[in-house]
């Protein structure tokens, strides 16, 4: 059975939607069968796989919550689950910005993502949600649904703050609605280890949460060879597989897996 892996954060750019895409495609270079899931109104993931036009695509991720929402029968799955270069994924558009507003007004809406996803299960071997960076209904839904959490984290100073409310919030969920969440742990990206400001709060970040919760090994370097992947909508090992940030993604796809099968097999 899939295992529903969020990747998540409370601050924009920190590299989340690039880490959801290339942890996709390490996890599928890796013989996984995996489906990527855009679960955020702005559709940078879906852009992220070619997607050029969010408007033009007749059923997003958006339109199954609409229909959830108002007690429909969901469409076949050729419908909403597009592919690109061994990936599955299932993309999104602005209609999502409608469905988080309608959430708020809904009784037992958390549910609303897992009746998508959880059919879906038996399909994959990951299921990899990229979410907004707020901790809204449309995250509450997500946290509702996943196995497990990654949180991005940029080393500046900003992007630290929200990550005790973001875990906060996930205690939360764990305790009234999920109890089979965990926090896979905390992926460092966008480093730059020449600066004294990521070094500190990298340290920081270990300092405060080792012995608590994961601290991924892989460290993702900053480079201009993530947003000229981006660009020409390519993964990090196919546009620049010898590169230092392609290994990385690679290398944390291995420690999310590595992790996973020594449990199993305590």
């Amino acid at each position: 059975m899939g295992r529903i892996i969020l990747i998540g954060a409370t601050k924009g750019g920190v590299g989340k939607t690039v880490s959801t895409y290339n942890l996709a495609y390490s996890l599928a270079s890796m013989g996984k069968k995996v489906l990527a899931v855009d679960f955020d109104s702005q559709a940078n993931l879906t852009t992220c796989f070619g997607v050029e036009d969010t408007w033009a695509i007749s059923t997003t991720i958006g339109h199954l919550m609409m229909l959830q929402l108002d007690d429909e029968e969901l469409p076949d799955l050729k419908e909403y689950i597009m592919s690109r270069d061994g990936v599955d994924f299932i993309p999104s558009s602005m209609v999502l910005s409608a469905v988080d507003a309608k959430l708020r007004m809904e009784m037992g809406a958390e549910r609303m993502l897992a009746n998508i996803l959880e059919p879906l299960r038996d399909r994959y071997d990951y299921l990899i949600v990229d979410t907004c960076p707020a901790l809204g209904a449309l995250t509450i839904n997500a946290l509702a649904v996943a196995d497990g959490v990654v949180i991005t984290v940029n080393p500046q100073l900003l992007a630290m703050k929200g990550l005790q409310d973001f875990l906060k919030t996930i205690q939360k969920i764990k305790k009234r609605i999920n109890p089979k969440l965990e926090v896979e742990g905390i992926l460092l990206t966008m480093c730059d280890m020449r600066t004294n400001l990521c070094k500190v709060i990298s340290e920081q970040v270990t300092e405060a949460f080792e012995g608590r919760i994961r601290i991924f090994e892989s460290r993702i370097p900053s480079t201009v060879k993530v947003g000229e992947s981006i660009y020409y909508c390519e993964p990090l090992l196919e546009y620049a597989p010898q590169t230092k940030v392609s290994r990385a993604y690679l290398d944390f796809g291995k420690e999310l897996i590595y992790e996973r099968l020594c449990g199993a097999t305590r």
